[in-house]
């Protein structure tokens, strides 16, 4: 709906409204009232497509998750982490796959790559990358004291052949492994998995979900276009502002988002102090409300 549209089909609402409320007919203005709130909701569905506007907020996306210090702790958040994103995903009926992942010495992950394939899985997510506080009671601490937890999350768009990226091949050095992936039948048996060093930015990328390592070469240099593309984005974005939002360390201080389990349960964006006190239905990716008030926050 245009924006038009949607400036004639208020005012004819309004003149509906005005009718049934002189007319004092209950029926019509139930109706109206409804209609009105539907409107009001194409609006903003139309408002949050203006913020999803720049070249590749549409594309496709990889989410790198790092757990910080803390061992165990912090690598059971980072599994939480990717869960409630991989759930987001499938909640809009997205495609999700786990790339990589190197996972924790007891339990958890210590870091993983996923991709998410669906309409502007990009200009959705590109707002969710920074670091993430977890406070709880630990499950794995005997005495059941409270720990507080970090992980990182980075979001990259998936780059396509529209967006023309030179790599040199003497800018890479390639290794393969044999992948320590999830177990079971899928774990691969030969030295498939790949890892692609970009020397001179010193990016890292790996790839061990397939067992054809042609395919898993394929995909990390999709994931390192990807890196590429987002480093010269933040370039720019240095040169222009001045300053640069770098990575910053994996702890206190720094975080953009607490999920707080105990002694009260919230969760609060520290950017937008949007914020829940359901916690369960966030971390099951219910996250929509965060990521639209990321996005007007981003775009003011």
């Amino acid at each position: 709906m245009s924006f038009k549209n949607s400036v004639k089909e208020s005012k004819d609402l309004e003149d509906f409204f005005t009718l049934a409320s002189e007319e004092n007919n209950s029926k019509l203005i139930q109706e109206t009232t409804k209609n009105i709130e539907l409107l009001r909701s194409q609006v903003q569905k139309n408002e949050i497509k203006c913020f999803l506007s720049k070249e590749v907020d549409i594309n496709d996306c990889f989410v790198e998750i790092h757990a910080g210090a803390g061992g165990t702790e912090s690598q059971d958040w980072a599994d939480m982490l990717r869960r409630m994103y991989m759930k987001w995903s499938n909640n809009r009926g997205f495609k999700c796959n786990i790339i990589s992942e190197h996972k924790g010495d007891e339990a958890g992950i210590k870091s993983t790559t996923i991709k998410i394939n669906g309409d502007y899985a990009f200009g959705w997510l590109k707002s969710e990358s920074g670091i993430h506080r977890l406070v709880r009671i630990s499950p794995f601490d005997s005495g059941a004291r409270r720990h507080t937890s970090f992980a990182s999350v980075w979001v990259y768009p998936v780059v396509d052949d529209s967006i023309d990226i030179h790599i040199q091949e003497k800018d890479l050095r390639v290794d393969t492994y044999r992948s320590s992936g999830a177990g079971g039948q899928h774990v691969n048996t030969t030295d498939s998995a790949v890892r692609i060093t970009h020397i001179p930015t010193k990016i890292v990328v790996q790839c061990q979900n397939d067992r054809s390592q042609h395919k898993n070469k394929e995909t990390c240099m999709q994931m390192l276009k990807a890196r590429l593309y987002n480093y010269e984005l933040e370039k720019r974005e240095k040169e222009s502002l001045g300053e640069k939002n770098q990575k910053k360390d994996i702890g206190w201080g720094h975080q953009i988002r607490s999920y707080v389990l105990h002694p009260y349960r919230l969760v609060k964006d520290n950017r937008t102090n949007f914020e829940s006190s359901d916690p369960d239905k966030v971390l099951n990716g219910e996250i929509d409300n965060f990521l639209e008030s990321s996005l007007f926050n981003i775009n003011v």
